[in-house]
C-alpha cells in the first residue's frame, strides 16, 4: 500500500489487532452554519448515542430536526453501523434514501435534517508503499532561501496561533490545531496529519494523532510511513511525488486525486518523534498545476509552524514536569531547581539524607467504626496526610510517598543544606502540634487521630523514579529502614517522635530550647535488626503544658544510665521521681519489674526488643 492508495489492509478477522492499533476512525458532523461542526474519534467496542441532547453520547444541538436521542453508532472492523432509534421522529438519509439501519465505509455520508455526518478512517501504512517517482529533501538552510507565496494569507494564519494554542490542553487538541492551521495556510493541501513515532525504527508503529481533509473527496487516508520515517531519521523536510508528470492515469491515489506528499519533522526536543504530513494533488480543480516551487514554499510554512508548536510544547512539558515535581518539592527547592539542570539534578544519587516517617494513630479503630461512612473517613485521612505533607514542605523537605495512612519525607536531596536535620526536627514538631491541637477540639476533622514520627540520618540513594511526565521520587538504604522502625517504635514507647543518635546529637547542639528538646531514651536492638541503635525522644519546649519539664528529662536520663550500668534498683528509685504520665518511664519500669529487678547475665546495657 502507498500514500493515498484506496484499499483495506487485509481481512479484519485476521488482522483485528493490527487494525485496532493502526487505524483512526472519526465522525465529522457538519451543520448548515459555519460554526456548526465537530470531529471526534469513534471508540472501539462500545455503542455511541447520537442526538440533539442525549443522556449519554454525542450532542448535535443546532438541528431541531434531530431528536433528543436519534441514532446509535458502533464500529465493526472498518465499517460504521448506524441504527435509527425508536425515539427518532425524523428519518436518516443515506444517498437521499430514508434508511432505518445501514452501514457506511470510510468517506461515505449520511444525513439527518440539515446536518451531514461523514465517517472517516485513516491509518499510517506499513512498509509496502511504492518508491516515489520523485523525492526531494530540503534542510533548514535551503528553506530559508525560499520565498513565501501567499504571504498575507500565511501571516493571517500565524496570527491565529496564540488563540489556537490557548484553547488546547492535551496533545491531541494541539495536534488538531496544527492540522487545521496547515490546511488553512497551505491552499495546495487536500489533507494533513500530525503523526508521532515513539521510536525511529523499521518496526515502529506510529500513532496518528490528528488528521483532516479539505473536502469530502478524501475518504480513506493513509500517510506514507516510509516517507515520514525517512524524514524523521534525516531531520529534514522530505517531498515525495508518486505520479509521473506524463502519466494521465495515476495508479497510486486516494479517491483518484492525491499524488504528492511531504513530511516536516518537529525539531524541538519537546516534540521528539512528531511530524506533520501534508498531501495534495498536482492537477488542481481549477486546472492549475502545483509546481515544486509552490511546494517548497509550503514546506517552509510547515517548518515555521512546527518550530512555533515545538517550542510551545517544550514549555508545556517543562511546566507539567515542574507541576508534577511541586507535589514533592517545597517552593524553595523548586526555585533552586529552576536555576539548574533539572533533569540532571533529580537523577538518583547517593547523599546524606534525613528521613521522616509519619503514621496516623487511631486509623484502624476509626475504620472499624466507619463502615457505613468510608467516604468521611477517607476525607479525614486525606486531611491528616495534608497536615504531614504541609509540615514537610514548610521546612523545605521532599514528600517522597504516601503509604496508606502514612507519609514519607526527606531532606538532603536534590538540594543540600547544612541544617537539614534541624529542618526535619522542626517539621516533625509542627506536625505533632497540629495533631495535638485537633485533639482539644471534638469538632475538628482530625479529632481522635494521633501521630507517630520517626527521624533518622545517614547515607541513602535518592532520586527520580519513572518518566519525566509521570514523576515519582524515592529513597533507598538502611537509613530509610531505621526511620521506619523508629516510627513503629513510637507505639511501644507511647511517644509521638523518636529520633536516631545522629539526629539527636545535631538537635542538641542547634535546636533552640524554645522550639524543642531532646531526651535520650536508651540503647535498643529493634526486632529484626542485627545492630543496636541509641534512641532519643524529640519533645516540645518546656513551656508546653503537655510535656515534661527539663528536670524530668534529667531524672529519666540519670535513671537510664543507672539501668545501663546494671544498677536496676537505683534506676527504679529515680524513675519514681519522673511523672507517672510519662509512657517512656512506664516502659522502662515495667521492663525492670518483668525481669525481677535484676539484670540478666552478660548484661550489655542494651534492650533487645521482641516486637516490631
Amino acid at each position: 500500500m502507498m500514500a493515498g492508495k484506496v484499499g483495506y489492509r487485509g481481512c479484519a478477522s485476521e488482522c483485528g489487532l493490527l487494525f485496532e492499533e493502526m487505524w483512526m476512525m472519526e465522525l465529522v458532523v457538519t451543520g448548515p452554519e459555519p460554526m456548526q461542526r465537530w470531529r471526534r474519534p469513534i471508540p472501539l467496542g462500545e455503542p455511541i448515542r447520537l442526538g440533539r441532547a442525549p443522556r449519554s453520547g454525542w450532542a448535535v444541538p443546532w438541528d431541531a430536526l434531530i431528536s433528543r436521542e436519534h441514532a446509535e453508532l458502533h464500529i465493526d472492523g472498518k465499517i460504521l453501523h448506524i441504527k435509527r432509534l425508536d425515539s427518532a421522529r425524523n428519518p436518516i438519509y443515506l444517498n437521499d434514501v430514508d434508511t432505518v439501519q445501514f452501514s457506511v465505509e470510510s468517506g461515505e455520508i449520511f444525513r439527518i435534517g440539515r446536518t451531514s455526518f461523514q465517517f472517516f478512517a485513516a491509518n499510517v501504512e506499513d512498509d509496502d508503499s511504492p518508491t516515489p517517482a520523485e523525492e526531494r529533501s530540503y534542510n533548514h538552510e535551503e528553506l530559508k532561501r525560499v520565498s513565501f507565496q501567499d504571504a498575507d494569507l500565511r501571516l493571517e494564519v500565524l496570527s491565529k496561533l496564540p488563540k489556537a494554542i490557548s484553547q488546547t490542553t492535551q496533545d491531541e487538541e494541539l495536534a488538531n490545531s496544527v492540522v487545521r492551521l496547515l490546511l488553512e495556510g497551505i491552499p495546495n493541501a487536500e489533507a494533513a496529519a500530525v503523526v508521532h513515532f515513539e521510536e525511529l525504527s523499521e518496526t515502529a508503529r506510529p500513532k496518528m494523532m490528528r488528521w483532516d481533509a479539505r473536502g469530502e473527496e478524501v475518504g480513506r487516508f493513509t500517510p506514507s510511513r516510509r516517507l515520514m520515517l525517512k524524514a524523521l531519521q534525516l531531520g529534514v523536510g522530505l517531498l515525495h511525488i508518486w505520479r509521473d508528470k506524463d502519466e494521465s492515469n495515476p495508479a497510486f491515489t486516494v479517491s483518484g486525486s492525491l499524488d504528492w506528499a511531504f513530511c516536516m519533522p518537529f525539531k524541538d526536543e519537546g516534540c521528539k518523534g512528531w511530524c506533520v504530513y501534508v498531501s495534495g494533488q498536482q492537477q488542481q480543480r481549477m486546472g492549475t498545476t502545483v509546481q515544486e516551487e509552490h511546494l517548497k514554499g509550503d514546506l517552509r510554512f510547515a517548518e515555521l509552524l512546527t518550530e512555533f508548536i515545538g517550542s510551545i510544547r517544550s514549555v508545556r512539558v517543562l511546566s507539567k514536569q515542574q507541576a508534577g515535581l511541586s507535589r514533592f518539592f517545597s517552593p524553595a527547592v523548586m526555585e533552586a531547581l529552576r536555576d539548574a539542570d533539572m533533569a540532571k539534578r533529580i537523577e538518583p544519587q547517593v547523599a546524606d539524607i534525613t528521613v521522616l516517617f509519619c503514621d496516623i494513630r487511631g486509623f484502624s479503630k476509626k475504620s472499624e467504626q466507619s463502615q457505613e461512612n468510608l467516604r468521611e473517613l477517607l476525607d479525614r485521612v486525606s486531611n491528616a496526610l495534608g497536615v504531614m505533607s504541609c509540615g514537610i514542605s514548610k521546612y523545605d523537605g521532599v514528600t517522597g510517598d504516601f503509604l496508606g495512612d502514612a507519609a514519607l519525607g526527606f531532606w538532603g536531596w536534590p538540594t543540600v543544606q547544612d541544617d537539614d536535620r534541624l529542618s526535619a526536627c522542626r517539621a516533625a514538631l509542627h506536625i505533632h502540634r497540629e495533631f495535638l491541637s485537633a485533639m482539644r477540639d471534638s469538632t475538628h476533622i482530625l479529632f481522635g487521630f494521633q501521630v507517630g514520627i520517626g527521624l533518622s540520618y545517614g547515607r541513602a540513594i535518592a532520586g527520580q523514579i519513572g518518566t519525566v511526565e509521570q514523576t515519582k521520587v524515592g529513597i533507598f538504604g538502611p537509613t530509610v529502614n531505621v526511620g521506619s522502625r523508629l516510627e513503629g517504635m513510637t507505639k511501644q514507647f507511647g511517644t509521638p517522635i523518636l529520633v536516631d543518635e545522629l539526629v539527636a546529637e545535631y538537635a542538641r547542639q542547634h535546636l533552640p530550647p524554645n522550639e524543642g528538646r531532646i531526651r535520650k531514651i536508651g540503647r535498643f536492638r529493634p526486632a529484626g535488626m542485627s545492630h543496636e541503635i541509641t534512641i532519643s525522644q524529640l519533645l516540645l519546649p518546656s513551656s508546653h503544658e503537655d510535656t515534661l519539664s527539663d528536670a524530668d528529662i534529667v531524672l529519666y536520663e540519670q535513671a537510664w544510665e543507672a539501668f545501663a550500668a546494671g544498677r536496676w534498683q537505683e534506676a527504679l528509685d529515680q524513675l519514681e521521681e519522673v511523672p507517672v504520665t510519662d509512657r517512656v518511664r512506664e516502659y522502662l519500669r515495667i521492663y525492670i519489674t518483668a525481669n525481677n529487678g535484676e539484670p540478666p547475665p552478660n548484661w550489655s546495657g542494651t534492650i533487645s526488643m521482641q516486637l516490631k
